[in-house]
């Protein structure tokens, strides 16, 4: 078998094209998410926090770098640590991890068969119950 042929037959399996259909959802999703936390989430808590823009929050690394400027300002001049990118990433993984428990959770229930709190009585077999009877008349 050719590895052309062995590739074909990889591809064309359900899987793969349910593997690449997640990534495009998923990478779609993540954008939203991004959008969803710089435009929506943050900019009320930088207002309530005193004006924050929490894209713009750094720390300077270099006696160069002054405090108060733009972070892309504050790049040019030398190395800063700019955390507040980061807490906005980690804002948007948070989001991003419930949205997939919410659907894992979602997924599990409909794939898991409901329990039963009154299982269903145990019906003897026509046979069982005849061999029952017959043992008990061979005992007395």
């Amino acid at each position: 078998m050719s590895l052309l042929t062995e590739f074909k037959e990889f591809a064309a399996k359900g899987n793969v094209v349910d593997l690449a259909v997640g990534v495009v959802i998923g990478a779609a999703f993540g954008k939203i998410v991004t959008s969803f936390v710089d435009d929506i989430i943050m900019p009320p808590i930088g207002l309530i926090l005193g004006k924050v823009d929490f894209s713009n929050l750094y720390m300077p690394l270099d006696s160069k770098v002054t405090p108060g400027l733009a972070l892309a300002d504050a790049k040019k001049l030398g190395p800063v640590l700019a955390y507040g990118n980061a807490l906005n990433t980690v804002i948007q993984f948070v989001i991003i991890a419930f949205a997939v428990f919410l659907v894992v959770k979602a997924a599990n229930k409909v794939r898991r068969p409901a329990v039963d709190s009154d299982p269903a009585p145990v019906v003897t077999p026509d046979d069982i119950l005849l061999l029952t009877e017959i043992r008990d008349l061979l005992k007395k």
